[in-house]
């Protein structure tokens, strides 16, 4: 027999991450005035570690509404995603799984035919939560095939929005229905979602429902209006001035949200969670090169080392925040590892669903709210071509095509001194626990999706971000303005 869950109210899982989950009990016997819990997940994209005040890195962010969220919530300083890279980061987000089961790999695998098929055979969070009578909507970028075919996905409203060019959208601004069209203009991209997120919460304020807003900032090409630009005066890289705006018009969207869900009497009991997709591309120089288009996207990933296209902390540990005002306790900082397939995870608990064996992630409100003080997870792993990691503990392990590195992020959180030669037995120990997981994957096995492209890029990053050496048609230079970075060699101790 199913229990009733004896919470009230509303979860928001806010990506930028945000976390959360009831106990497992499903809601058959539920009486009729309580209402399951909402879900909103809100993803940003390219964002980097430092770029959230509530981090404590930099000081030019301005980001006081997700700030608030991290007070009345949970930072979570190990916060990671499946992949650094925006297409497989996002497949391992929707359906809680890590993408490489299904073979989506990377960005370009979003066109081959055979593997999306594969995506589309996966449950995804809404599909889920829809079948349990949530409404369900999304707005912003996709990247996950056509976005025609979003509503396949188990959304039933949706507003793709990747730029000031033309979108897709089933349902307009008033919250009304329309016949799936091109959308045209109207302002600003990311604020146009934030004002389609508002006007879904409205409609559905009396039903339960899931939204996902996934913010195309601060990805290039950088395109912040003057409104925003205008909030950072002063010197510095324009790059950064534009990324800077961007996460500005996000931090408002957000705030606009929660405002809403508090006009509604929404705001108690919600669960906000939000996430990058991975860490910000810095091209090794953070070039400040005229306009917005490819290269730097004037975010910062400090002090993580590396940056996107890495499976260094730069690559994959991103800005994550959860909070639930009145369940979750608030003021919390929460360095155990936890990973984006924690929302799914966390979101069906909440709602009363099974997690079953499919999913990876895991449940994570029993881990803020005081009931276990256990790692959410024994071990967290990544396949991205030809990089494999995994970190157990404060131990990873990097195999990037034919190197091996292993660091103790307890004392190295920036990943500066090598441990290879010093623990042979613990990168041993982590390569097999790699190894084994590899084989779930399609196709098994670590470095077997193999891209020359991607290998040569992969050799140019560690050379530069682990050995310190920036390379050149003549030989190799020693990058300026950072320590040498170190090897260690000696045997450990007896």
């Amino acid at each position: 027999m199913c229990r009733p869950i004896n919470h009230r109210g509303t979860i928001v899982l806010l990506i930028w991450i945000a976390v959360t989950a009831a106990s497992g009990e499903c809601w058959s016997d539920q009486p009729d005035d309580r209402r399951r819990p909402n879900v909103i997940i809100v993803f940003t994209d390219d964002h980097g570690y430092s770029d959230l005040g509530c981090q404590g890195v930099v000081s030019d962010i301005r980001t006081p509404n997700i700030d608030r969220l991290a007070q009345s919530g949970v930072r979570f300083t190990d916060g990671y995603v499946t992949a650094p890279q925006c297409v497989p980061s996002r497949g391992g987000l929707i359906t809680g799984q890590y993408q490489n089961r299904f073979g989506l790999e990377s960005n370009p695998q979003a066109r081959d035919a055979k593997i999306m098929a594969n995506f589309a055979r996966v449950q995804t969070i809404p599909e889920r939560l829809q079948a349990a009578g949530y409404a369900t909507g999304m707005a912003g970028k996709w990247h996950l095939g056509a976005p025609q075919a979003i509503t396949s996905h188990g959304f039933d409203h949706v507003f793709f929005k990747n730029s000031n060019a033309q979108g897709f959208w089933n349902m307009n601004l008033q919250g009304q229905d329309i016949p799936p069209a091109t959308q045209k203009g109207g302002g600003y991209h990311l604020d146009l979602i934030s004002d389609f997120a508002c006007s879904f919460i409205e409609r559905y304020k009396s039903d339960p429902f899931f939204f996902y807003l996934a913010y195309r900032a601060p990805h290039v090409p950088l395109d912040a209006p003057k409104k925003y630009l205008d909030r950072f005066p002063g010197d510095m890289p324009q790059r950064r001035r534009q990324a800077l705006a961007m996460l500005s018009a996000v931090d408002d969207g957000v705030g606009r949200i929660m405002a809403t869900l508090e006009s509604n009497g929404l705001r108690e009991n919600t669960l906000i969670f939000l996430i990058s997709d991975n860490g910000a591309p810095l091209k090794i120089h953070k070039a400040d090169t005229p306009g917005g288009g490819p290269g730097w996207d004037g975010s910062l990933n400090d002090p993580m080392n590396g940056e996107k296209g890495m499976l260094t902390e730069g690559g994959i540990r991103t800005p994550f925040v959860g909070c639930w005002p009145g369940t979750i306790p608030g003021g919390q900082v929460y360095s155990q590892a936890v990973i984006s397939l924690d929302a799914m995870a966390t979101a069906l608990a909440a709602a009363g669903l099974t997690i079953d064996d499919t999913i990876d992630g895991v449940n994570l409100l029993p881990f803020l709210m005081g009931e276990s003080d256990e790692a959410p997870h024994d071990a967290l792993y990544w396949r991205w071509l030809s990089q494999s990691a995994i970190r157990q503990g404060k131990w990873k392990y990097i195999r990037s095509n034919d190197r091996e590195f292993l660091f103790d992020l307890e004392s190295d959180a920036s990943e500066t001194t090598d441990l290879t030669g010093r623990y042979p037995d613990q990168v041993q120990h982590l390569r097999t626990l790699l190894t084994d997981w590899s084989q779930s994957l399609k196709p098994p096995g670590i470095g077997t999706v193999p891209s020359e492209a991607m290998s040569r890029q992969a050799d140019i990053y560690f050379d530069y971000y682990i050995d310190g050496k920036l390379r050149s048609p003549t030989k190799p230079k020693r990058r300026p303005n950072r320590p040498t970075p170190k090897r260690e060699t000696e045997k450990a101790p007896r």
